[in-house]
């Protein structure tokens, strides 16, 4: 807000007006509400109406050709429970995601500390572990299913150290395909991972590692009691990533398996695909897809109340 300065001088004679800028520097205004009416309407017109129209195709048997469809009420949902194939889907989402999310934010936070190091090669060690996150994910899946094939190079490499007795069907096997994905996606994005973990290490002032040594803490309580409470936001953005991406996951299970052998590997997403696209169940996948949105609204709201909660504490 602007103040007049309208004190009188040693003379008893006002002075000129004059505008005293409040402390900080800067006049706070509050922007006209409706510069954002645009974009809001945009939002509704692209986002808003074709998700309400969308969930409102969930309680009918449309079968996504057909213009005549009737209302079913919540016989896709009560399908859903019944359907074995959707609840397995909905255990392999919430499987792979917890995997992921634990997997590769411990995989990073230990990258992200050992290229933070003063070692000489850091820098290179930091491009090369990053790469993978920058190739288009179902290039990468299409690169480890050669790899991971019967007769890939990962088996190929086994056999040739004296190792054959490892030799397994990496993608055909339903015991090792499901947790094969999760290594592929760990190798993927655990670069991605170490660099918001690394950014965060690297936000931390050296006085703070100064005096934990001269306090005596070592390796480990340093990190426990002084660096780890500081990365709460990088914990914040990486747990919420992950989860959310997780859960979301599509491309690289497709490419890697189909969601085979059978469903051993089908998640919430690849379970949408084939219902939609191969069965022409519109309405059943669509459902579906309300669960997904449900469960991804739930995870990521609880994850973040948690741990914006800990930033708070740790700030």
């Amino acid at each position: 807000m602007t103040m007049i300065d309208q004190r009188p001088d040693r003379a008893g004679v006002a002075p000129a007006r004059r505008r005293v800028t409040p402390p900080g520097g800067r006049l706070h205004t509050t922007p006209p509400w409706w510069f954002a009416a645009p974009a809001m309407v945009l939002f509704a017109f692209v986002v808003l109406l074709p998700s309400a129209r969308g969930v409102y195709y969930a309680f009918t048997d449309w079968d996504g050709l057909n213009p005549v469809y009737s209302l079913v009420g919540l016989d896709n949902f009560t399908a859903m429970v019944r359907d074995p194939d959707a609840v397995q889907a909905i255990w392999h989402t919430l499987l792979i995601a917890v995997a992921i999310t634990i997997i590769q934010n411990g995989l990073g936070l230990v990258l992200a500390l050992g290229v933070n190091s003063t070692i000489k090669s850091r820098n290179v060690l930091r491009v090369f572990l990053f790469a993978p996150a920058v190739v288009t994910p179902i290039v990468t899946a299409y690169l480890w299913r050669n790899l991971l094939g019967p007769d890939g190079a990962v088996n190929s490499l086994l056999g040739a150290v004296g190792l054959a007795s490892w030799q397994q069907d990496w993608l055909g096997d339903p015991g090792l395909a499901l947790w094969s994905i999760v290594g592929v996606i760990v190798w993927q994005f655990a670069g991605y991972s170490m660099v918001i973990f690394l950014a965060g290490l690297q936000s931390v002032p050296k006085e703070i590692y100064e005096a934990a040594d001269i306090d005596g803490a070592g390796p480990v309580r340093r990190f426990w009691s002084v660096i780890r409470p500081l990365l709460a936001p990088a914990f914040t953005i990486n747990l919420m990533l992950s989860i959310i991406g997780g859960i979301k996951l599509f491309d690289q299970v497709y490419a890697l398996t189909g969601g085979g052998p059978g469903h051993a590997t089908d998640t919430l997403s690849t379970l949408i695909y084939k219902d939609a696209f191969t069965l022409g169940e519109f309405g059943y996948s669509i459902a579906l897809a309300v669960v997904l949105t449900i469960i991804v609204a739930i995870a990521s709201t609880g994850q973040y109340v948690v741990l914006s909660r800990n930033e708070r504490a740790a700030s």
